[in-house]
């Protein structure tokens, strides 16, 4: 017997910083489901698993009901059951939905839990679920509660916020706790980074159905769970998502200008398309945030070679795929001279080097620490302006990474002067 699960899906969202003429509907989550919904149906799979977070908000009810119940509709005509747990996001509007959608069966409802079972006398599967109650989920879904598994496999479907500390609003539990639950496996909602599930280790978040911004990388889909004489045999990530996010490396040791960067960045780009191409759904579009690496003093000058238009249509694919970047380059490059034979300068190159030495001095060190907690200090109130509330929060930020990449390019540039001017003079 087959299962499919599915993580967050957030229908109703659009990906961001694509290219104006990339039709941003057919890439985001609906595209995505209707995927899904296809994989399900060739797979000849029970039943879907739903871990929440299936809408984005709760005011997407008509555009989340016309994308599910289409979904819905076509999977219990193939013969297959749909199951699900309302999230975080959709705490109001996925109860309202199951109304309208007899067919889709929503578990747990107001913060308790239920179970249903899937399959026949040769394989059964009971699967076990939590909604985030109206109100939200101030508490942890798993304390003081005992749950008595059934015969055969026992699933449990679950949003909520793993080894986040008692304090989160987003359901809190303990890997302990799902351990010693009495399941067979925990299908995780809410984190977008799926975890590296196999049969052996079950337990774990499915991550985003698609990546829903830059940030989301690396494959996403759907995952097939196998099931034969009370055992999993097989969990495997469905790669399907139409839109890819890729982080690229792109070494610059050793070109002899800055035009060369473009011939580099191609080579990587068709190294990555040689292996998206071997998908078996291989993605519509893939965005790129590249990072010029390597000895040069020639990191910014590649940055400027990338033109907007080489941009928003890098590459296409011997598969279809387009491939855009989001946003410029970084320049990421170390000078061609050694650090430490520049830092025996005495002038704002050497004085430069000497700093970017000190940052990687071990941990104690009073001047490193120094810096590193007034750069510190100094991000956080940069983020907490107004202008940025918007914007997602990546957490707390990395000081040491964030001096190294200015005072590189800093030190490119200084070094550049230099030549330029030791041009002039000759």
């Amino acid at each position: 017997m087959k299962i499919l699960a599915v993580g967050d899906m957030h229908l109703g969202r659009t990906p961001s910083r694509l290219p104006a003429d990339l039709p941003a509907r057919e890439l985001g989550p609906a595209e995505a489901w209707r995927r899904t919904v296809d994989a399900a149906i060739e797979h000849e799979v029970a039943a879907v698993l739903l871990a929440g977070d299936l809408v984005d908000r709760d005011d997407d009810f008509f555009e989340a009901y016309r994308e599910l119940e289409t979904g819905v509709r076509r999977l219990t005509t193939a013969g297959i059951e749909v199951i699900g747990v309302a999230g975080n996001h959709d705490l109001k509007v996925l109860p309202r939905l199951a109304e309208h959608i007899p067919a889709f069966r929503l578990l747990g409802r107001n913060g308790t839990w239920e179970s249903c079972s899937v399959g026949d006398d040769a394989d059964t599967v009971t699967v076990w679920g939590w909604s985030f109650p109206p109100a939200g989920a101030a508490g942890n879904p798993l304390e003081g509660r005992h749950l008595t598994p059934e015969s055969g496999i026992n699933l449990g479907l679950l949003h909520c916020d793993r080894d986040a500390g008692a304090d989160s609003r987003y359901a809190p539990v303990t890997s302990a706790e799902l351990s010693s639950a009495g399941l067979d496996a925990w299908l995780l909602g809410h984190i977008h980074k799926p975890d590296a599930l196999t049969a052996a280790t079950p337990n774990g978040y499915l991550g985003s159905l698609t990546g829903l911004d830059r940030g989301e990388t690396g494959p996403r889909g759907p995952w097939l769970i196998a099931v034969d004489g009370g055992y999993i045999t097989e969990l495997e990530q469905l790669v399907l998502a139409p839109l890819r996010w890729e982080p690229l490396a792109v070494d610059l040791k050793g070109i002899g200008g800055s035009a060369d960067a473009r011939g580099r960045l191609l080579e990587e780009t068709q190294a990555l398309d040689a292996v998206l191409a071997t998908l078996p759904m291989p993605p519509v579009a893939a965005g790129l945030s590249i990072r010029f690496t390597g000895r040069t003093g020639l990191g910014d000058a590649a940055v400027e070679e990338i033109s907007e238009e080489d941009r928003n249509h890098l590459y296409s694919g011997s598969a279809g795929t387009r491939y855009f970047i989001p946003k410029p380059p970084l320049a990421d490059t170390r000078p061609e001279v050694a650090l430490e034979e520049l830092a025996q300068r005495r002038d704002p190159i050497g004085l430069l080097a000497q700093r970017l030495l000190g940052l990687d001095r071990p941990a104690g060190d009073p001047d490193r620490d120094r810096l590193l907690a007034e750069t510190r200090r100094r991000l956080r109130n940069q983020a907490a302006r107004t202008a940025w509330r918007g914007l997602a929060d990546d957490g707390d930020p990395d000081p040491g990474r964030w001096l190294r990449q200015a005072g590189f390019r800093a030190l490119d540039r200084l070094l550049a002067q230099q030549r330029f001017a030791d041009q002039d003079n000759g």
